[in-house]
């Protein structure tokens, strides 16, 4: 009963997915009517054609009675017909193309869309390579799932009815005969589909997994020779392949034998449709060229049968690959911004946060009854051990995660009812983690500000201590950045990200660990520089060097979740408590 009902389960979903992918091809309805009118125009002359050659046989087969002249003409308009074939085949699979293309384009666009959707949670806890997999290789099958089936079914339904109707005005004994036999295929070809679903399901799956693996490799090449961990990565990429393999070797074989199998009934129609075709010459209800015409035809109604049960594989993988995009596509977005929102239009820096609760798992709560009050144009600083919360922090802060409970204010609004966008475009936000795309020097810069002039550029990276660094490169500011600044070094990345921060000129900051990838000499440079942007304006600074936090108007102390000491470094120090001992332990030696 189980089997039964997952069975009925698959197949509306596999209903339900067919439909969503015809509502995306849908707008394109005129190429759709395009292909189907080229379909017809050329299963009917492809029809012809047997016909034609059916009365040049039927013009030669008599000893001394041949009529050379019925046949030159006979073979004129088999030429004229098979050429015509051959332009309305290529206009129907134009349009076929077209229809295919534009639908995997806008599945694409919806997928990459929806990333900038969901929350920020669900990019976190889903393998980044595997996501990618989704927008590539699962819609790519789709396209392909796509162009196959709507070629096999525009031709294969039309080429079925007008052969079927070609076969009854000629003998409809024989084609009662086809007509009975043929669904013997059809039925072959569904059970076979049926043992190969779940095989290519898992293949899409562990598709995805391997390209997650990949994209983290490659990714961390550096770490990987530094460990010497070459071997393993070998062997869990192999492990990994080879169950891709398996499962990609099922999915083929089941598939592979619908086509042999329909074959096989194929020939059983030829068979019974030659011999009946014989004993009806030989009663003379049927000519010579009328059974050779009646013979193409069956192998031409059985033929879309054979074409539909090869294309099983393609028409698989798509369905398995739209289950996983429509599964992205499923999730639900992040929480709307509020109809009323709240526009703040000038920032003092004041920052209330209210008991505020957050976990990043039910069972696992990390902030409870947070309180924090802020004065306006503060320098907080956060220190503590590692997890204890401090990036949390800035995460809620943000929004980049919502709090469970509790609120958190700025300047007396609640950050909740404010639009994501100007609550984020309060900040500037350079992170330890920095991060360049592939476009110029001042795109890279002016990426939060992409209106700004030459000058506000410039001025900006004289204020980061790299105008002149990139004044010496190649182009100067128009110098193509590799991905992810592969061509720069840790701290030009850093100081890159920097000056993008400086041209955004926020009225509030947040540094986690902005400086850790700079020398000491510039990193003093650019503390100066942020020191002056810092006058006036609410900063929070994430550090570990407790060095660079001396200066700080308050000092947050969190320890798993909570803050267990606040004031500022002198005050702190006297207390001789858990900052003290945090304190000493860098500076031991002096």
């Amino acid at each position: 009963m189980s089997k039964k009902k997952t069975s009925k389960k698959d197949k509306t979903k596999r209903t339900q997915t067919v439909k969503r992918i015809l509502k995306y091809a849908s707008p394109y309805r005129g190429a759709i009517a395009g292909a189907m009118i080229f379909a017809i125009l050329y299963v009917v002359l492809n029809l012809t054609a047997p016909v034609l050659i059916g009365y040049a046989i039927d013009n030669a087969i008599e000893k001394g009675k041949v009529d050379f002249a019925s046949i030159g003409q006979l073979l004129l308009m088999t030429g004229i017909t098979i050429l015509g074939c051959s332009v309305f085949q290529w206009l129907m699979g134009m349009f076929v193309n077209s229809v295919s293309y534009l639908t995997v384009r806008d599945i694409r666009s919806d997928v990459f869309r929806k990333f900038n959707s969901v929350p920020l949670k669900y990019i976190d806890s889903h393998p980044h390579g595997d996501l990618i997999s989704r927008v590539i290789n699962d819609s790519e099958s789709i396209g392909d799932g796509l162009l196959q089936g709507i070629t096999q079914l525009f031709s294969g339904v039309v080429m079925i009815l007008c052969t079927l109707a070609f076969m009854l005005m000629l003998n409809p004994f024989i084609a009662l005969v086809v007509v009975i036999i043929t669904p013997l295929s059809m039925f072959v070809a569904a059970f076979i589909t049926r043992l190969s679903q779940r095989q290519f399901r898992e293949q899409s799956e562990t598709q995805g997994e391997l390209s997650a693996y990949i994209e983290e490799y490659v990714g961390q090449q550096k770490l990987v020779k530094a460990f010497g961990y070459e071997e393993q990565a070998q062997k869990s990429f192999e492990e990994i392949n080879e169950r891709l393999r398996q499962c990609g070797q099922k999915s083929q074989f089941y598939s592979s034998l619908a086509n042999p199998s329909t074959r096989f009934v194929n020939g059983l129609v030829t068979t019974a449709v030659c011999i009946t075709g014989a004993v009806s010459v030989i009663g003379g209800s049927l000519t010579i060229g009328q059974i050779s015409a009646f013979i193409t035809y069956a192998n031409q109604y059985t033929k879309p049968f054979n074409e539909v049960t090869g294309v099983i594989p393609q028409l698989q993988t798509a369905l398995a690959g739209a289950d996983r995009v429509f599964a992205l596509l499923d999730k639900p977005d992040q929480l709307p911004d509020p109809e009323d929102a709240k526009d703040i239009s000038q920032c003092k820096g004041k920052i209330d946060i209210e008991n505020v609760s957050f976990s990043y798992s039910p069972d696992k709560p990390l902030i409870n009854g947070f309180e924090l009050h802020i004065r306006p144009g503060s320098r907080v600083a956060i220190v503590g051990p590692t997890g204890c919360g401090k990036t949390t922090f800035i995460n809620l802060l943000m929004r980049f995660y919502d709090a469970t409970g509790g609120d958190i204010k700025i300047d007396g609004t609640s950050i909740y009812s404010m639009k994501r966008q100007k609550l984020r475009s309060l900040f500037g936000m350079v992170l330890q983690e920095s991060w360049l795309y592939n476009a110029s020097v001042r795109d890279n810069i002016s990426y939060g500000k992409p209106d700004a002039s030459d000058e506000e550029i410039i001025k900006a990276a004289k204020k980061a201590h790299i105008h002149r660094f990139i004044q010496r490169m190649p182009e100067g500011y128009d110098t193509l950045i590799t991905e992810d600044g592969a061509n720069l070094s840790q701290g030009q990345r850093q100081l890159m990200c920097i000056a993008r921060v400086m041209l955004c000129d926020p009225p509030m900051l947040i540094l986690d660990e902005a400086t850790s990838s700079i020398d000491t000499r510039t990193e003093i440079k650019i503390q100066e520089a942020f020191n002056a942007m810092m006058k006036g304006r609410t900063s929070f600074i994430v550090a570990h060097r407790l060095s660079t936090i001396k200066e700080a108007d308050i000092i947050l102390v969190m320890k798993d979740g909570d803050i267990i000491e606040q004031g500022s470094h002198a005050e702190l120090m006297s207390k001789n408590g858990f900052y003290t001992n945090l304190y000493n332990s860098q500076f031991a030696a002096t």
